[in-house]
């Protein structure tokens, strides 16, 4: 077997900052080539690193600890700017914050952190801010002996007694969910395991609906019924998803009325509602799902209010009495856009909030119920992102909203609808007293594409950066599931443009961040389009000097990972360094295994690889069926042992595979962590160590040192 060191000479210099022999290097790690034929079609591919999907397997254990070492090994030397990145980042944070408090039902609730403490603190008080403060959750000390901890679905039973919380101590995303009595501080015996985390109370104070995983797929698949104090075995099963490709949720309304079921895939949505006073009644279906029809509920006064792909690309708002829910009763209350992608809404008594999206940017709107009259809330800033933050009350002239900008952090603002005055409560501080935004410059560019489509980029850089090529630039993508990735302040991204690092955000198609439209561009039999864009901005930003292929890098995460993969197939010259994180590579294996989490819904997103036009597809873009003989950049490439929505045996693959076959001497280093799943680490804290190592590789392929 062929035997490739996956670092030259001169670039393991760089990487160990000369403080080691490079005699006491270690070599790459090889994987083991064991046939695999799969095939289907008529065709026949060969997987040689198949193998490495054997999770239990102690030979698959002891090549992912070999890559760890391996990659330590190669960064030998900078322990210590790892450290010091680390601590320079968390010193921007601020130790003992909170957050802005919300009132719900009588009372206020926030979380706060304890300096040092990696883990939230969810509080209320009773009535007033004034009030006594009521520990609900010290997930500190709930954390203690666990490598990994997270919480998820906070619920207060209507009469405040009572609160469900999901626990995952493994980081698969199966959730048990616990019930603790807030007056005494006990949890009581219930105890619902596999769950999505999330539990809603019915109107009695004893009965909650959750939602029930498949324990290999993840799926989330059933709704149950529990009630308090009654074994989790007896439970009722309320809605079963039968179809594959879909999910279910469980909620209630705003108003607190109804009990709702969410059944959705891809394409298609369904909702069923139960009166919540109510909750051994049957569940009514308010439209039944018709392939390719889309909507999304809301429930005020007799009505509720849909909004809906119907006959509407880029979505409308309709309204429809709760006696009579049938598409047919269906009535327009705002029209359909070609230019105005519709997101969302907040109700409230006397008006409505719209969330748009219109050339690319995020606006709130907001529309008086009496007069009609409306108007636009003033963002200030040509390259910005505002959404609707937490409104839990009806009867409030005040709409709750957060935003931020590459060079603003996160902001919350009370919006006052009457009178259009908004009062800032809370910026997310970054301590140490040397952030400045007026020091940063923050705009949009365009690149144009092969079919004549503008590309858009939000860019950030250090103001007095002289722009002539040699600029080490960091460019992010991601590019699928409509998920558009707004341009938002990070903290920790400081330590990248006070080194001289220009940031890009490439909105590729694959995204909405034109509407709908820009979705449908960058998926299916369109995914090229996601690559090719990405490429393309690229290429924009070399062609107008902001840098060079020499100081180009490229990175993304999950489907951006399989991004990665694609525009290193297609153009490896155009990028230096590649960070691809829990990269989503092994496309068509994982899209042929209906096994695997997330495969069966997603037939949507990327295509059925059993039907022949797809999998001829899949197979022409799929990052490691498409690893050739040639040279690649330098590549940093991260997973998760116990990753629950791309399988570390993905990037595992990819990286024995490129090792294999690639012709250069550029690096080629894999991390896995070995107790976390798809999000990494757990904690406040402990994730920015990745990010430290990450900044870290980039650092030291431009020579940066401190």
């Amino acid at each position: 077997m062929k035997r490739i060191i996956s670092v030259s000479l001169a670039i393991l210099a760089v990487f160990t900052i000369q403080s080691c022999k490079l005699s006491n290097s270690m070599e790459a790690p090889v994987a083991a080539k064991k046939l695999k034929e799969l095939t289907i079609h008529g065709h026949t591919r060969i997987d040689n690193y198949y193998w490495l999907r054997e999770r239990e397997n102690p030979e698959v254990i002891a090549y992912l600890e070999a890559e760890n070492a391996y990659r330590e090994s190669v960064m030998k030397g900078t322990e210590q700017f790892q450290k010091d990145l680390f601590n320079e980042i968390v010193g921007r944070i601020k130790q003992d914050d909170e957050s802005v408090p919300y009132k719900e039902n009588g009372y206020y609730y926030y979380s706060r952190y304890e300096e040092g403490k990696e883990y939230p603190i969810f509080c209320r008080k009773k009535e007033s801010l004034e009030s006594a403060e009521e520990i609900l959750a010290n997930v500190n000390e709930m954390a203690e002996g666990y490598s990994y901890y997270q919480v998820a679905g906070l619920s207060v039973s209507p009469d405040n007694r009572y609160m469900a919380i999901g626990i995952d101590t493994v980081s698969r995303r199966k959730y048990t969910i616990y019930i603790k009595d807030l007056e005494t501080g006990k949890l009581l015996g219930d105890e619902i395991k596999l769950t999505t985390g999330g539990a809603s109370w019915a109107s009695d104070n004893k009965t909650l609906f959750y939602t029930q995983k498949d324990d290999e797929t993840l799926r989330s698949k059933a709704i149950y019924r529990h009630v308090m104090g009654t074994p989790s075995s007896e439970d009722v099963l309320v809605h079963d998803e039968t179809d594959e490709t879909f999910s279910t949720y469980v909620y209630k309304s705003k108003s607190k009325e109804y009990m709702i079921i969410g059944s959705a895939s891809t394409l298609t949505t369904e909702y069923r509602f139960l009166p919540a006073d109510d909750p051994t009644g049957e569940f009514k279906i308010i439209q039944p799902r018709t392939r390719g029809l889309e909507y999304n509920i809301s429930h005020y006064g007799d009505h509720f209010y849909i909004i809906t792909n119907l006959d509407a690309t880029n979505f409308r708002l309709m309204k429809t009495p709760v006696t009579k829910t049938g598409k047919e009763h269906w009535t327009e209350v705002i029209a359909h856009r070609e230019d105005v992608f519709l997101e969302g809404i907040e109700i409230f008594k006397d008006y409505l909030v719209v969330e748009e999206r219109k050339e690319g940017l995020s606006h709130l709107r907001v529309i008086s119920w009496e007069s009609g009259n409306e108007h636009y809330i003033d963002m200030g800033e040509e390259v910005y992102s505002a959404w609707i933050s937490v409104n839990p009350e009806f009867d409030s002239k005040v709409l709750r909203y957060g935003y931020t900008s590459l060079t603003t952090p996160v902001s919350t603002i009370d919006y006052h609808l009457d009178d259009k005055e908004k009062t800032l409560l809370k910026q997310e501080e970054v301590v140490g007293g040397k952030f400045d935004p007026a020091n940063y410059e923050a705009k949009r560019l365009y690149a144009d594409a092969d079919d004549g489509k503008k590309i858009p980029m939000s860019i950030v850089y250090r103001k007095g950066t002289e722009l002539n090529g040699e600029n080490p630039t960091l460019l992010y993508g991601y590019g699928s599931y409509g998920s558009t990735i707004d341009p938002g302040f990070r903290s920790y991204r400081l330590s990248l443009l006070d080194r001289g690092f220009v940031y890009v955000i490439a909105h590729i198609r694959g995204s909405q961040v034109y509407g709908r439209p820009w979705y449908e561009d960058g998926k299916l039999l369109k995914k090229i389009n996601t690559f090719t864009d990405f490429n393309d901005c690229a290429e924009h930003l070399i062609k107008e000097n902001y840098t060079s292929s020499e100081h180009l890098y490229a990175m993304g995460g999950s489907a951006g990972g399989l991004l990665m993969g694609a525009v290193i197939n297609l153009q490896p010259e155009l990028y230096h360094g590649v960070i691809a994180g829990v990269p989503f590579v092994d496309v068509v294996t994982t899209m042929l295994d209906e096994d695997i989490p997330l495969t069966t819904s997603e037939y949507d997103e990327w295509g059925n690889p059993n039907e022949k036009e797809y999998y001829d597809y899949m197979l022409s873009y799929s990052p490691y069926d498409q690893v050739e003989s040639k040279s690649y950049p330098n590549m940093l490439v991260t997973s998760g042992l116990h990753d629950s929505q791309v399988q570390y045996w993905e990037p595992a693959k990819w990286v024995a595979k490129l090792r294999e076959m690639k012709t250069d001497d550029n690096a080629l280093l894999m991390y896995c962590n070995m107790e976390t799943g798809h999000g990494g680490a757990s904690g406040r804290f402990e994730p920015y160590k990745e990010t430290a190592m990450e900044y870290t590789f980039l650092f030291s392929l431009e020579g940066i040192t401190q």
